[in-house]
């Protein structure tokens, strides 16, 4: 046993040990058409049989070991292998391309192993999940997987809402070049927020087929042929998606996510898939980040308690309901037999004259603002990847700008809770036909403040439907969460044209998002009338 596991023993209340380990590392697989990736087995020291866990990654295998050694200890076979242009195996990496080819040879190769009994779970978080998906069919009678912040489809993820995330993607870009020629600098450069300053200046280069170089000094294959290729292609995408591979046939799965993962609604699509299905899936939220602390060390216990009932069939550890809730403002976990816990009790908030939000509609009035490209309304914290700055932060700095409306609700007398998805609703114009809008729902303490809880977006062009007036009605779901405002809060709604560099930039010209050099201001109009949030509000004891 080494240090860092008798520390995530510690840190994460592990089941005891059973056994020691024998590590094989740099085993050289070779996939269908020749290229090879390395691969570590980590073997328990004791007596079989034992079922295997599988990890394929883009992030190095090193950094892992910690945890395939700690799933070996607790009687686990586990494979990590490095993902095809990563770390030392073959090839070029192209993201999310290979990952069926190169997981069903690498099944294969388990398969063939006279170590191998028939028992597969998988696991891993972000890529290593879609790369559990990518394979999900294929899997033996006897498995389970364990998925987490992740999900079977990526296109909404890389853009979502008809936007480009690039904030992930440049933060992304540097990660992955870094880990594979400099992981000690990489690791050193994440905790000192240095990936976000560089991701800040990389987003200001025009055109934006250019910020790879920007921001690792040279050209990026995949980042030029997402731009080229991926955009508004949807048959780049059909190869992409694996989410027509989660069927009845589908092992039992847990999800594991936060309500700031960028990543969380598409997981939650997934996830009421299978129940759509028929499965009963466990789901755990909590109120954490995509790169979370607790999320980084692969939230072990409850993997392990997952693998030991659904491939050994002990059953003790894990919990009587298969949804378990965090609930942020009341700070406690709560078990459900379903998400969402049944119908909620929808309360709506309209926007009102003084910046209020009302329970009664306004039948007039407006507020307006100007959405400058050249200095693009700032994102702050929110579901980001980012090492530093993600998740709940005071927004005080956002809503100070001119470029940001806010509305405030009433003061809370008996505690709220939603659970869910609110959805917003915008009448709103502006001078330019290509707009976007930001809408962000926080909590304001009785100090006055501003928490932000979730947040949607929407991309308007000329396509988009307008009303006979020439506005537009936007209906903007925004991220699932779980919260409850106390008594003395306040609920606010923040309107923007844009979280930079989050999403990227509108330049209001309608160019190609690779090659736009031209920006433009759009002066927007929000109206009152038909302008309202709806709330998901659960009575939770």
């Amino acid at each position: 046993m080494s240090l860092s596991t008798l520390y995530l023993a510690w840190v994460e209340d592990l089941p005891p040990r059973l056994n020691a380990v024998r590590k094989t590392r740099g085993l050289s697989l070779t996939m269908d058409d020749g290229v090879v990736l390395k691969t570590d087995h980590y073997a328990p020291r004791a007596g079989g049989p034992h079922p295997t866990i599988l990890m394929r990654l883009p992030y190095g295998r090193r950094g892992f070991a910690p945890i395939a050694q700690a799933y070996a200890e607790r009687g686990f076979h586990v494979i990590v292998q490095a993902c095809r242009g990563t770390e030392r195996s073959g090839g070029e990496f192209d993201p999310f391309a290979n990952e069926r080819a190169d997981g069903l040879a690498t099944l294969r190769w388990i398969e063939q192993q006279d170590w191998f009994d028939g028992r597969l779970g998988l696991t891993g978080p972000s890529y290593l999940g879609y790369a559990q998906w990518a394979i999900s069919d294929a899997l033996p009678k006897i498995s389970a997987m364990a998925t987490k912040v992740t999900t079977s489809n990526f296109r909404p993820v890389v853009f979502p809402s008809g936007a480009f995330h690039l904030n992930l993607w440049l933060s992304w870009v540097q990660v992955i070049e870094g880990l594979r020629n400099r992981p000690l600098t990489t690791a050193a450069r994440m905790f000192s927020g240095d990936i976000e300053r560089r991701t800040e200046r990389a987003a200001a280069v025009l055109p934006l087929i250019n910020a790879d170089k920007a921001v690792v000094g040279h050209k990026i294959g995949f980042w030029r042929h997402w731009f080229e290729h991926a955009i508004g292609n949807d048959a780049f995408w059909e190869e992409l998606d694996h989410s027509h591979r989660l069927s009845k046939n589908t092992p039992p799965v847990h999800f594991i996510s936060g309500w700031y993962d960028f990543m969380l609604d598409p997981l939650l699509a997934d996830y009421q898939r299978l129940v759509a299905l028929g499965h009963t899936p466990y789901l755990t939220i909590g109120t954490w980040f995509h790169i979370a602390e607790e999320l980084q060390r692969d939230n072990l216990r409850e993997t392990i308690l997952w693998m030991r009932a659904k491939l050994m069939g002990d059953s003790s550890g894990l919990r009587q309901k298969p949804v378990h809730l965090h609930i942020s403002g009341r700070n406690s976990w709560h078990e459900f037999d379903a998400y969402p816990p049944g119908p909620p009790a929808l309360r709506t908030l309209h926007l009102s004259a003084d910046r209020k939000l009302a329970r009664v509609p306004a039948k007039k009035g407006a507020d307006t603002y100007r959405y400058d490209p050249n200095d693009p309304t700032p994102n702050l914290g929110g579901a980001i990847f980012a090492f530093t700055g993600a998740g709940a932060v005071d927004n005080a700095p956002l809503e100070a700008r001119p470029d940001i409306l806010v509305y405030t609700g009433p003061e809370i007398r008996d505690e709220v809770t939603i659970i869910g998805q609110c959805q917003v609703t915008l009448h709103a114009r502006a001078s330019l036909p290509h707009v976007d809008f930001f809408v962000r729902l926080c909590d304001v303490d009785p100090d006055g403040i501003s928490t932000n809880i979730c947040d949607g977006f929407v991309r308007v062009t000329p396509d988009t439907p307008r009303e006979p007036d020439g506005s537009w009605r936007l209906t903007i779901p925004l991220h699932a969460t779980s919260h409850s405002f106390r008594a003395g809060h306040r609920s606010r709604l923040l309107i923007a044209s844009g979280a930079h560099p989050r999403y990227a930039r509108n330049p209001g010209t309608g160019e190609h998002i690779a090659t736009a050099t031209k920006l433009i201001a759009n002066d927007v109009e929000i109206l009152h009338a038909g302008s309202h949030i709806v709330l998901p509000v659960y009575d939770i004891i």
